[in-house]
């Protein structure tokens, strides 16, 4: 139950990023990519505008499989394939944290994100999603 619902909440969070990504990547919100100062110039790009969106629709894409993942262990997945989910799931977020985040703090730094400080929203926001996993998965072996 504890479990189920982290998935729900992922899946909603994830799922409106996905909408922004494929249908307004050029928003400024959502973990859109108008966050990012050199979007302008690298949609302008005749180069490199299509590298972009290409790149974009993969990230898109990539979390639409996590959602469709999901939703089949939400609705199709036991008990115990549920408890690896949300181990998996911590996994995969921290991920973040070891690969991307030294980028976007970079990027942060130069000036290169709006709003500045956006780095720390993000690692607060995605160490967020690792905690709810985290304590869903301890509950769960708690109280489930």
């Amino acid at each position: 139950m504890f479990i189920d619902a982290a998935i729900v909440v992922f899946i909603l969070m994830e799922l409106a990023n996905v909408v922004v990504l494929y249908f307004q990547p050029g928003f400024r919100y959502a973990n859109g990519m108008a966050a990012f100062k050199p979007w302008a110039d690298a949609v302008a790009d005749e180069r490199l505008g299509p590298f972009h969106s290409y790149m974009i629709r993969w990230v898109a894409n990539c979390k639409a499989i996590f959602i469709l993942l999901l939703a089949v262990i939400l609705v199709a997945g036991g008990p115990t394939l549920k408890l690896y989910a949300a181990v998996a799931m911590v996994a995969s977020i921290g991920l973040y944290f070891v690969s991307l985040h030294p980028l976007i703090a970079r990027l942060d730094r130069m000036g290169q994100i709006r709003p500045r400080g956006y780095a720390a929203t993000l690692a607060w926001m995605i160490g967020g999603f690792m905690a709810l996993f985290s304590l869903a998965l301890a509950a769960q072996l708690l109280w489930g």
